[in-house]
């Protein structure tokens, strides 16, 4: 990720103009070259160089052949939403209500208001049905519900601590928006690069799944072998890299490791958020099913599980399969959007903020308006089955000890997640602290590092994604990976 600073804003800005017009400059051209071939007419267009007209006719072709297309046959398909029973509901409702900082700010949020005064209870009760029921709630359902919905409102209104207004605002809520969410084109350039960066690094394959590969070939290995699941394309590159360039010694292991020790290293790449014409994103047990053939391919049974952001998805779901669970070890989340998901700020972030400062414009055009990017969010992101509670990482502790050992990498001035509440959630302090007890709380920030239970690295200065920029912060990330490791 970017920074701020103006330089970086004009050059971010300058970037995307050039890509988007990538297109209409193309059709322009293929027009114009049409009717002058059709209607026989002098053409000044010998002035343009041979290879440009080429590229020019091949975006036009790309973009009425694929790119359209594409776009229409991903905006009908159908919401991936998993039912819940009452009971599962009701434990839902509860876990999130007890890990909001602020109700009427969440909901205010969340239903696109401008303010407390501004939450209706019809609207609150439209977000009960979208958020525990799903998107495609029908008006049938409604009637068969309409008491549980009923019990859920009124218990807001008892968290809040008086009655609702009642009717509704003229106003798209962000979950409305967060399924309508759409890509822009991208240039068959943009998308031409990127093939070209990605081929140059070893990769493997099942009928899903991507993934690089540096495997143990040594018969001194002693270490736990290494899975990551890489981010979307702000980050990926970076991710993948660092984590398949060395064959050996890959994480500059500290503690043992001779010259001919090696660590196995599987890197997935998640394909629809990878800026990639590809599948669609896959459902939940299929995406385990792939990953689980993928180990057991190359015969691991147990190994340390690292993902980055989008990454931390698809961790959350490997940990909360019974099937799966069993083969992972000490896990490691570097800039995680699964934790707290319940809260607006990612769904927010990445639909609905409108973008002002440079890292934001390259959130939003690289991240947020890419085509499998958008279709992923607004069709195949199921918040019920991505979210992630500490109950479901198994921390290892004195009355646990067959649990995991797992450090959580936050940055400051993330612009995707509140790090910050979900720092102190995760570091089990309250949000709700007085002024002046603000600096004693903050000590969970800087606690050392010690290789025992949930633990946290916070880098303060640091945006999403920024820890890869840096020798001097990949270091303290490479180290506990090393250590896990080495450990187990």
């Amino acid at each position: 990720m970017i920074g701020t600073s103006t330089v970086e804003y004009l050059f971010i800005r300058v970037c995307i103009l050039f890509l988007h017009n990538i297109a209409p400059i193309s059709i322009l051209y293929s027009v114009h070259f049409l009717l002058l071939q059709f209607f026989h007419l002098p053409t000044n267009l010998g002035r343009i160089p041979y290879p440009i007209q080429i590229w020019l006719t091949a975006e036009a072709v790309f973009l009425i052949a694929v790119s359209i297309p594409l776009k229409m046959s991903l905006s009908n398909s159908p919401i991936c939403h998993r039912s819940l029973s009452a009971e599962h509901r009701d434990s839902l409702f509860k876990s999130c209500n007890a890990n909001v900082p602020n109700l009427e700010t969440y909901l205010s949020r969340w239903l696109m208001v401008s303010g407390p005064e501004c939450i209706k209870r019809d609207d609150v009760k439209d977000f009960i049905r979208w958020s525990l029921f799903g998107p495609g709630y029908s008006q049938e359902q409604d009637q068969q519900n309409e008491g549980e919905i009923e019990v859920y409102t009124r218990e807001i209104e008892k968290l809040i601590g008086g009655k609702l207004s009642p009717g509704r605002m003229d106003v798209k809520g962000l979950g409305q928006l967060l399924n309508e969410a759409g890509g822009s084109h991208r240039s068959l350039l943009w998308y031409t690069v990127n093939v070209i960066q990605w081929i140059s690094l070893p990769f493997h394959f099942t009928l899903a799944i991507l993934y690089r590969l540096s495997i143990s070939t040594s018969h001194t290995t002693h270490g736990l072998p290494i899975t990551g699941a890489a981010s979307h394309i702000l980050a990926s590159t970076t991710y993948i890299q660092e984590m398949t360039a060395r064959p050996i010694h890959p994480w500059q292991l500290e503690t043992g490791a001779t010259e001919n020790s090696e660590i196995g290293i599987i890197a997935l790449e998640i394909m629809p958020v990878s800026s990639r014409i590809t599948h669609t994103a896959l459902e939940k047990e299929v995406m385990i099913c792939e990953i689980m053939e993928i180990i057991r391919r190359h015969g691991w049974s147990k190994f340390v599980l690292v993902s980055h952001s989008y990454g931390s998805i698809i961790a959350a779901h490997l940990l909360k399969s019974d099937r799966f669970a069993p083969f992972i070890g000490p896990t490691v989340f570097i800039d995680p959007v699964t934790f707290l998901l319940h809260l607006p700020d990612v769904a927010f972030n990445f639909i609905a903020r409108q973008p002002a400062q440079a890292n934001e414009y390259q959130l939003w055009y690289f991240g947020s308006k890419d085509i499998g990017v958008a279709h992923t969010l607004a069709r195949r992101f199921s918040w019920i089955d991505n979210i992630l509670w500490k109950e479901d990482l198994c921390i290892k502790a004195d009355d646990n000890q067959e649990g995991r050992n797992v450090t959580v990498v936050l940055s400051g001035k993330d612009l995707i997640v509140d790090t910050e509440t979900v720092g102190r959630y995760l570091m089990g302090c309250s949000s709700e602290v007085k002024a002046a007890e603000k600096e004693a709380t903050r000590v969970w920030k800087n606690k050392p590092w010690i290789g025992g239970g949930l633990e946290l690295l916070w880098f303060e200065q640091l945006d999403h994604a920024q820890i890869f920029d840096s020798e001097i912060t990949r270091q303290p990330v490479i180290r506990v990976i090393s250590a896990y490791s080495n450990t187990g």
